[in-house]
């Protein structure tokens, strides 16, 4: 399907962009993701909290669900404060106490699409790069005298199937390292998904004896923490569920008003003792959850220490991460354990989507190409469509189909599609939207075109009057000219005023005099290069959108570095440069000796 749908693409928009089945549905649920967010209404609510005390310690806090047995709904501060006044004065007692054991159990060990997820949340690696350091632990690692042995199972499957020797030496390791109390009396066997194919196991630490602190000196710290997660999953896999013990108060404060206060407490630690799912948007229920409640009694009165009002805003629909874009797709039924990590890889190289604090935002020309597929493919790009064929190439694996008659049933209608689409589709390398906007060198309209950075303003007199114009569209939709930021420094060559402009690597220097000057910089951080010391080191950015620095004499120079460079000699080591970066463990901006054997750093306060 892509390669028949590709060509179109460069025909009607530019050359070297691509589509395909999964790819174009991925971009498609992103751009989706973001329409939700644009037209979400941000609608402001309060919440009533009371800090209350027992019999026992501690004190705990308690909300308010209810208002004369109608669900509380509080829009604004006057009705909050109105609702705070009004209790505050009242008797508090606890009318009912719920207590529930609750177990979680563990999860199933590692099938591809679940490893890409857990090591993007917990890691921070891309789906790419944890197939890589996977490939490298599958096909071998040297550890000494034993030579190369690969520590792990293939990393690409989709079946959480494990051999009954594996079960068996886990399951004795358990027993020795943490104890029998952590052991279930027979392994724990999961289901994998009904389409799985089970050619290969879970992904798996091959042997008990090749553990963490064991193999640690032999791998890079990258390999160490992917390996470590999946031998933590592994054994937690065949370990005991978690045991909580849940408390519910119900709080009536005069019969009118109702309050509850929820709280847990861990009984038996189980496989948590080991390992904890990450979760792709942590909420603040799950931490109210977590709080102890005391041992109290129904019919006790409590003691009002604190009655507060808080404000809050709803929030719009998250926008996906790699973890959570991987996991929509999984559950969706689109794609296979082999392609999620190179969908995420394309939908970034084609700069259809961009990657802003580890979230996926669509780009305008991955808004343009979502929209001018699913008008003409609107059956190809739809998820359920795309769902249903994989289960077709399933059903042809299988010999529950041939692959002729699911080709035919499919080619036919596409055929007819794509020559519809051929002649249909908008040629958006041809044809301009005309605007209300004048150009201010000549008079004549200006024009939308479509450019490598996206969208732009042309004057519709072109090539006679060569005037372009940045614009961006304000919350309505309304386009507004993007003003141009200037500079002190001068052209080189007509000594005209430079501006900063934008393009697909970032910001760069431009001669005001564009078209007549075409001189064109690098915006310099006014760093030295501390590799040719001829050079200095500017802003740049990666194909993938990330920020990184280089030497202006490239290729002479070749010296590149991703953190921000500063002009300031390291103390320890006497290094020309240090540099600045954001420690995401301690939430810290540090300033360091980018020589890594000097170790030199301090922390700075500066934001990131």
């Amino acid at each position: 399907m892509g390669y028949k749908i590709s060509p179109l693409l460069w025909d009607k928009v530019r050359r070297g962009l691509s589509a395909g089945r999964v790819q174009s549905v991925a971009v498609r649920i992103v751009c989706e993701r973001e329409a939700e967010i644009q037209a979400f209404t941000q609608e402001e609510y309060w919440s009533i909290v009371a800090n209350l005390e027992g019999s026992l310690p501690p004190s705990f806090e308690a909300k308010l669900i209810k208002v004369q047995s109608a669900n509380i709904d509080v829009k604004n501060e006057k009705d909050a404060h109105d609702l705070v006044a009004s209790i505050k004065s009242q008797t508090f007692v606890i009318v009912e106490i719920a207590k529930k054991e609750r177990r979680r159990n563990p999860s199933p060990p590692f099938i591809t699409s679940k490893l890409q997820q857990e090591a993007a949340r917990k890691l921070g690696f891309t789906a790419k790069k944890t197939m890589t350091l996977a490939q490298m632990l599958y096909e071998g690692i040297d550890i000494g005298e034993e030579g190369p042995v690969g520590l792990i199972t293939y990393m690409r499957t989709d079946s959480t199937r494990v051999a009954d020797s594996a079960l068996q030496e886990v399951r004795t390791f358990i027993a020795e390292k943490f104890g029998d109390h952590l052991l279930p009396s027979t392994p724990n066997i999961y289901k994998s998904k009904r389409a799985a194919q089970d050619a290969h196991e879970a992904v798996r630490p091959t042997s008990m004896r090749y553990t963490p602190e064991m193999v640690e000196k032999f791998l890079d710290r990258d390999q160490y923490r992917l390996y470590e997660l999946i031998w933590k999953r592994f054994i937690a896999s065949q370990m005991l569920p978690a045991v909580f013990d849940q408390t519910a108060f119900d709080i009536e404060a005069s019969k009118a008003y109702l309050f509850r206060a929820t709280g847990q407490v861990l009984k038996f630690p189980g496989f948590i003792s080991v390992y904890m799912e990450g979760e792709d948007d942590a909420t603040e229920k799950n931490e109210e959850d977590n709080a102890a409640l005391p041992d109290l009694q129904q019919g006790e009165t409590l003691k009002l220490h604190d009655l507060a009002s808080h404000q809050h805003f709803t929030q719009p629909p998250p926008r996906y991460t790699e973890a959570s874009l991987v996991k929509a797709l999984e559950e969706l039924g689109i794609g296979r354990p082999s392609t999620y990590a190179s969908i995420m890889s394309v939908i970034q190289d084609k700069e259809y989507v961009k990657k802003i604090e580890n979230r996926f935002h669509p780009s305008d020309l991955g808004k343009l190409v979502n929209e001018l597929l699913v008008a003409s493919f609107p059956d190809i790009l739809d998820v359920g469509f795309t769902a249903q064929m994989e289960q077709e190439l399933d059903d042809v694996e299988e010999g529950k189909r041939t692959w002729v008659n699911a080709l035919r049933d499919f080619y036919g209608k596409f055929e007819k599609t794509l020559a519809e689409a051929k002649d249909k589709m908008r040629d958006v390398k041809r044809t301009a939207v005309e605007t209300d906007i004048t150009c201010e060198k000549c008079g004549n309209p200006m024009v939308i075109k479509w450019g490598r950075n996206g969208e732009f303003l042309a004057c519709s007199s072109y090539p006679e009057c060569k005037s372009t114009k940045e614009f961006q569209r304000n919350d309505s939709g309304k386009i507004e000219i993007r003003q141009q930021e200037t500079t002190d420094e001068k052209c080189p060559n007509c000594a005209s005023p430079m501006l900063i402009k934008r393009g697909r690597f970032g910001k760069f220097l431009a001669c005001s005099k564009y078209p007549e000057c075409k001189t064109t910089k690098s915006v310099t951080t006014g760093v030295k290069c501390p590799a040719c010391d001829a050079g200095e080191l500017v802003e740049r950015r990666s194909k993938r959108g990330k920020i990184f620095y280089s030497c202006n004499q490239y290729p002479k120079c070749s010296h590149a570095l991703w953190d921000k460079p500063i002009a300031k000699a390291c103390p320890t080591c006497g290094h020309p440069i240090l540099v600045q970066k954001y420690v995401k463990k301690s939430g810290q901006m540090v300033i360091s000796c980018p020589q890594a054997e000097c170790g030199y750093k301090e922390e700075t306060t500066e934001a990131s």
